[in-house]
């Protein structure tokens, strides 16, 4: 396998306030709501999505949680749990301040705390409406 991701899709509850959060509260890019044309059934997955191209060719999805689960033919309460976080690397210790900001006035959580980290990174997470969690950072030095 080539180590190539280029997307990450998210399971959110509500497309239409994650939509908002990412695209209005936070800034970035998308079009909407793509592929309401496929309404879906009992079984199969309704097309309903948002996307944010981001830098690279790198694409970032929200998709209902229910139809993530039936497009990958899983039980509904696999798409759910956080494991993991996603990086969004910025310049300063100033820029991570302000997108932690910018983030907690559209409705994100802060968690943890923020600050140097002893490898060399100034960092702080939240977590988005349904609970992802982001770590915005900086390099230092």
């Amino acid at each position: 396998m080539e180590p190539h991701i280029f997307a990450i899709t998210l399971a959110v509850k509500d497309l239409n306030a994650s939509l908002r959060f990412y695209r209005d509260g936070l800034g970035l890019p998308s079009s909407g709501i793509v592929g309401t044309e496929f309404p879906g059934s009992e079984t199969e997955p309704a097309g309903r999505v948002a996307m944010f191209q981001l830098r690279d060719d790198f694409i970032l999805s929200l998709y209902p949680a229910g139809e993530l689960a039936k497009d990958a033919g899983v039980a509904a309460d696999h798409t759910s749990g956080h494991g993991f976080s996603l990086g969004h690397q910025v310049d300063s210790r100033e820029e991570v301040d302000r997108v932690l900001r910018a983030a907690e006035d559209a409705g994100a959580t802060l968690v943890g705390s923020v600050g140097e980290r002893p490898w060399g990174i100034y960092s702080g997470y939240f977590a988005d409406p349904d609970g992802h969690l982001w770590e915005v950072l900086c390099f230092l030095g």
